[in-house]
């Protein structure tokens, strides 16, 4: 059986004023896309995977309507020559947007249903963060979404909808979809399966696949900073008996909604200043404190300071803060050198209409060696505080993104994040875990933003409605 493989995985918060290009997107092309390690596992299964691109990137603003439009022609160009096909297994994340196009992911999958043909079978897979649409359903045969947040079923989650892919080829099934949206639309720092109610509700999903007639169970929470009508939870079935699939999208969304109330922060919350004060305080280390409306994995710019400013104010020692985008900043230390003591501007150099910089003097202490410009990253101290300016937005989640740079997080007084949720790396050596609150463009009082798109009633916007579940099948499943 000949499967082909590609996809576009990107999360991008309309609020974010900076646009996503193609320099920004790791991009896997023919060979090489077999040959990562993201797509390793697809040896596994008896079948002959056919690559076309797959383009990849952290969360973000929308993406540029050009750099949309020449991935999605190049994945057309790449696929057209491989028809016909049996399958077609697409690795999205669910949430992107992209200028003047609010289902960009419909866009997508629909070129690529209209271009395959009818008799294909087209897989999906996703990120629970990610939002659907009748018309997303509509073009796919098979799907499923992560189970855990923070994410640690990335390829478990590809492997099932791989292999109910294959299965269906190599029996002639062809499953039914179909979806319950939930007007519910949450931040992922509420709804994080390690924490209730969600990790209950998750709980679920294992139970309903052993069903008689069910292949997969989906739950998603959707993307909350898309001001779009489909940022929206939902849950979505793939199975052959179209009763039982029903029925247990009905119980799974009822149970949702009914649970839109108990999802809370995992961890203790306050506002920045707050936080910061009891970070300065406490009598136990290190603390985690991450920085909620600047988090660059969801959706954020990445180049805010006012945690940096705070902690300044309070005179805080022990600090490592990884870290803030400025790529300005971040060259005039390689320029200037280790041991240089600069006056520098930090952050706002993104989005400059959003936040305030911090201006004053640093000692530049280290300067990652890279080959790659938008790679560099240096380490400046002013006070007793460690921070990180970086060329390029990105997270620091890892222990080996502090220890390249020649931090030490475990040795830290207080370790300042740009983040949610805090990573499974993070999480065990928090002592305490702090969130603040912050405001920024992915702001955890979604309330506070903009809203101007999003579908009308939907909590936690509104409050005072009441829902019933309803049940949409795929059009092509209501040929079967």
């Amino acid at each position: 059986m000949r499967i082909a493989v590609g996809g576009i995985h990107i999360e991008c918060s309309t609020y974010n004023p900076v646009l996503n290009e193609e320099k920004d997107f790791r991009v896997l092309r023919g060979q090489a896309l077999l040959e990562a390690p993201y797509f390793a596992f697809l040896k596994d299964y008896d079948a002959e995977f056919l690559p076309t691109i797959h383009a990849r990137a952290i969360a973000g603003g929308p993406v540029s309507r050009a750099t949309y439009e020449a991935f999605k022609a190049e994945f057309l160009e790449r696929l057209k020559p491989l028809l016909p096909l049996d399958g077609l297994y697409l690795a999205m994340h669910g949430a992107m947007y992209v200028e003047g196009m609010e289902d960009a992911e419909g866009d997508w999958i629909g070129a690529a249903r209209a271009l395959v043909g009818e008799e294909c079978t087209v897989s999906a897979s996703y990120d629970l963060h990610g939002n659907v649409t009748q018309r997303i359903i509509d073009a796919l045969d098979i799907y499923s979404t992560y189970r855990t947040a923070p994410h640690i079923d990335v390829e478990e989650t590809m492997r099932r909808s791989v292999f109910m892919l294959v299965e269906s080829l190599k029996t002639g099934v062809r499953p039914v979809v179909l979806w319950a949206p939930i007007p519910v639309v949450l931040p992922g720092e509420r709804t994080s399966t390690v924490d209730e109610p969600a990790k209950s509700l998750y709980a679920m999903l294992p139970g309903i696949d052993a069903i008689d007639g069910v292949w997969d169970a989906s739950l998603m929470v959707g993307y909350v900073w898309a001001d779009e009508p489909r940022a929206t939870a939902a849950a979505i079935m793939t199975g052959t008996d179209r009763a039982v699939l029903e029925r247990e999208a009905k119980r799974l969304a009822s149970a949702y909604w009914d649970a839109r109330e108990d999802f809370v922060f995992g961890c203790e919350t306050g506002s920045l200043e707050e936080c910061v004060a009891r970070a300065v305080a406490s009598p136990t280390a290190p603390v985690v404190l991450a920085e909620s409306g600047d988090n660059p994995t969801g959706g954020g710019v990445g180049d805010r300071a006012e945690v940096l400013a705070e902690l300044i104010a309070r005179d805080a020692a022990g600090v490592v803060f990884a870290g803030i985008t400025d790529k300005a900043a971040t060259e005039t230390c390689y320029a200037a050198g280790i041991g240089a003591e600069l006056e520098l501007s930090v952050g706002a150099s993104l989005d400059t209409k959003g936040s305030n910089p911090v201006k004053a003097r640093f000692i530049v202490k280290f300067l990652h060696e890279t080959a790659d410009p938008t790679d560099r990253q240096a380490v400046v101290s002013i006070g007793g505080i460690d921070l990180v300016l970086s060329a390029k937005r990105r997270p620091y989640h890892n222990i080996v993104d502090f220890a390249r740079l020649g931090l030490n997080p475990h040795g830290a007084a207080i370790i300042v994040v740009k983040s949610g949720y805090l990573s499974p790396e993070l999480a065990p050596i928090a002592n305490p875990n702090l969130m603040a609150l912050s405001t920024g463009v992915v702001d955890q009082f979604v309330e506070r933003l903009p809203r101007l798109r999003k579908q009308y009633p939907t909590y936690p916007f509104d409050k005072d409605f009441a829902f019933e579940p309803q049940v949409f099948l795929s059009a092509r499943s209501a040929r079967v």
